[in-house]
């Protein structure tokens, strides 16, 4: 739970192509004023899949978003590993998540119970997600450090647009649409006193054993206090659901 701007990627060349590609928004990572940026990842077959690493693994994340999802029906999906991986790894700064960017491809078809699933997973793609709110944790430097985040991972956003390799984005921010820096500031306050209203509201229904990032801000309370009035009966309700469901054995 926080806000966080999601991406799609694409391409339909070929291999080189997509390399060629990669290795261009790599050059454009450089020039940004990225906390950390790791070598590009080239890795196929075996390789690309997660669960074959130590959770320790410093590409066990990155591994992790390159995993597509083939939904089956309403009620059941598969997770489908890529073949194929071209990526790297981005960390905007203190508190962010990192932000990974890159190509794979997929699997024509996978087994399920004996059957042969098509994935119709076609040409180069990538999925993934970067959660910046928490940069906005006054020790990791507030607001300030979460703009900074937040707005490292739209540039360079921009720039795969300029490539041509961006398929779409939804950031929770709105900032992506509207480019309105001044109401960046306010969106991510009300985020924030939001989402610790809720935990404040959780800790009292389900004790303090309630684990959320917003608890360590040093003006959680204030910011509590603030979200009130920004909770419905329904997270009461969710409130009283998470409760009955850490009791079940």
């Amino acid at each position: 739970m926080g806000l966080t701007i999601h991406y799609h990627l694409k391409h339909a060349g070929d291999e080189k192509s997509a390399r060629t590609l990669i290795g261009q928004l790599y050059s454009a990572a450089q020039d940004l004023p990225f906390k950390e940026l790791q070598d590009i990842v080239d890795l196929q077959g075996e390789a690309c899949k997660f669960d074959n690493y130590e959770k320790e693994s410093p590409l066990r994340w990155l591994l992790i978003q390159a995993e597509a999802t083939l939904t089956l029906d309403e009620h059941s999906w598969l997770g489908v590993p890529p073949t194929r991986i071209i990526a790297f790894e981005t960390w905007p700064g203190e508190g962010c998540e990192a932000a990974n960017f890159g190509l794979c491809r997929y699997p024509a078809t996978i087994e399920q119970q004996g059957k042969r699933i098509r994935t119709k997973m076609n040409g180069w793609r990538w999925r993934s997600f970067c959660k910046t709110q928490y940069a906005s944790d006054p020790a990791c430097g507030g607001i300030e450090n979460f703009l900074r985040c937040h707005l490292l991972v739209v540039a360079l956003l921009d720039r795969a647009k300029a490539l041509g390799c961006l398929d779409s984005v939804s950031d929770e921010s709105h900032f992506w649409d509207n480019r309105d820096v001044m109401a960046l500031v306010p969106e991510i306050e009300s985020w924030n006193s939001l989402i610790a209203a809720f935990a404040g509201q959780l800790k009292d229904v389900v004790g303090d054993g309630v684990v959320a990032p917003i608890t360590q801000y040093s003006n959680f309370e204030q910011l509590e206090l603030a979200g009130q009035n920004q909770l419905t009966p329904q997270t009461a309700q969710l409130a009283k659901l998470i409760q009955q469901v850490l009791k079940k054995p």
